[in-house]
């Protein structure tokens, strides 16, 4: 059981993740963030609906009496819905549902692909061997669910010719749209000396 003088006031919660209706009163426990629990005797109401550890309903009785329930069995007494009249309260161990909570946030947080763009840099006089690795490269960033920002630099003189350069970045651009792995999300721009696309992933 957990020591109330170790809690400040009340436990945090997120996006809805369990729900259970108890007599039409809904139970939310939420990821340990946003929301606050109070427990044990922090739980100001002094009459309470109470959820066993097993879920069974044990009705509405006094907080002092459902405290020294939870006592019995080693386990705290937690709010878990405090608007509800009277407040409802469940019985179970505080520290383990934290830690449980916290590994699922931090699990989620693993499963989170977050989009990142990564920039290929094209030259107008480029090499073979360097234009097909720059290809995989692209390649290997739209399979890991990542955009491709395609950009040509026209460097000096080379803007005399801007076909070369041009032709370059548009056959670099179809061949990776033939892969099937990304499709173009915007046309080519001219910002000053860089021509620039950005290939999307497609899925899978």
């Amino acid at each position: 059981m957990l020591d109330t003088q170790e809690v400040t006031g009340s436990i945090p919660v997120s996006p809805i993740l369990i729900r259970k209706n108890i007599n039409n009163h809904s139970i939310k426990e939420n990821n340990i963030s946003n929301l606050k629990f109070r427990i044990n005797r922090e739980i100001p109401a002094k009459e309470i609906r109470v959820i066993a550890d097993d879920g069974q309903q044990l009705g509405i009785i006094s907080r002092d009496e459902a405290i020294r329930l939870a006592e019995s069995k080693l386990l705290d007494l937690v709010e878990v819905n405090p608007t509800s009249v009277p407040p409802v309260c469940r019985i179970m161990d505080y520290g383990k549902f934290r830690y449980k909570q916290t590994k699922k946030e931090k699990e989620a947080k693993k499963k989170q692909h977050v989009v990142k763009v990564k920039e290929i840099k094209l030259r107008p006089q480029i090499e073979e061997h360097d234009y097909l690795v720059k290809l995989e490269s692209a390649k290997k960033f739209l399979t890991k669910g990542n955009k491709v920002k395609v950009t040509l630099v026209y460097r000096g003189r080379e803007l005399a010719h801007k076909e070369i350069g041009e032709e370059v970045h548009k056959k670099f651009c179809a061949d990776i749209v033939e892969t099937k792995l990304g499709a173009i999300e915007s046309e080519a721009k001219m910002i000053g000396r860089t021509v620039l696309v950005v290939i999307g992933p497609l899925k899978h």
